[in-house]
């Protein structure tokens, strides 16, 4: 226990680490608490108040049909951190366990698991997205979350193998299997706590390129399909009246642009902790 709070009081000295999390704690109450307090919901139209630049009754102003942007850019990025953070965490833990086994395994499921991985990281997303839009369009936004993080781990994968590889020879897991533990107990017990810290690390970083993942496939019109909305949907429909009408594209973009960089600079922050450790 000792360990673990000088450990934790090492980390939040790291300025990165304070001001990422702060900054995600902060969007994250903002997205969640902040609907429940707003006069107006993101699905409330007032057509007396069409494309209104901001004001003391619309922060943020309004949108084409009288939306107020600060709820659809609060309900654009509850759903857009909820993504993220399914995806990323799903891609941590498949990374971590197919990483592992084929490190661990090695032999031909080394050889097998890495084959997948090859030519997952060979095959364009965009390409693949594409040619399953028709089927993804009407499927749940749960289904972008599975399709973000089955092109997020393979480079995950191929880290941790090389770690568990390392790691294969170490006295303790040789222990372990002279004392006939399994597969399953060394796995989960010897070599996933040491892949702890870059796991962490890598979870973190990872919110940030699955936002941006959304953002992107959303934009295209691959995404979070009306009537919901994400921060990639609001960017694409205020994109057209980003020069007449700005509030409507900045707003969005400013929402994800602070997702973006409270992500990465908590997941820089605890990088550096381990670089340094």
């Amino acid at each position: 226990m000792t360990g673990t709070l000088v450990a934790a009081r090492r980390v939040v000295r790291r300025p990165g680490v304070v001001v990422g999390a702060g900054g995600l704690v902060l969007l994250a109450v903002a997205a969640f608490a902040g609907p429940l307090v707003l006069s107006y919901s993101h699905d409330q139209q007032n057509l007396g108040a069409i494309l209104a630049s901001p004001s003391p009754a619309h922060p943020l102003g309004t949108a084409r049909l009288g939306e107020d942007m600060l709820a659809l850019c609060l309900r654009g990025l509850q759903k857009s951190l909820l993504i993220g953070l399914l995806a990323a965490g799903l891609t941590t833990v498949v990374s971590a366990v197919v990483g592992t086994l084929a490190g661990y395994l090695g032999g031909l499921t080394d050889r097998v698991l890495m084959i997948v991985v090859d030519i997952l990281l060979v095959l364009p997303p965009i390409l693949v997205v594409a040619v399953l839009s028709p089927t993804l369009r009407e499927q749940s936004w749960l289904v972008l979350v599975l399709l973000i993080a089955g092109f997020q781990w393979m480079v995950t994968a191929r880290v941790v193998r090389a770690r568990a590889r390392s790691l294969r020879s170490a006295g303790y897991v040789v222990a372990a299997e002279d004392m006939g533990a399994s597969t399953a107990r060394i796995v989960t017990r010897h070599l996933l706590p040491q892949m702890v810290p870059l796991l962490v690390i890598d979870c973190t970083l990872n919110v940030a390129s699955a936002v941006l993942a959304e953002a992107g496939l959303s934009y295209f019109g691959f995404g979070v399909q009306p009537p919901d909305v994400s921060l990639g949907t609001l960017v694409a429909t205020g994109t057209g009246s980003a020069l007449t009408f700005p509030w409507v594209f900045l707003a969005p973009v400013g929402f994800l642009a602070a997702t973006v960089l409270a992500s990465a600079t908590l997941g820089e922050g605890l990088r550096d902790d381990e670089v340094h450790r």
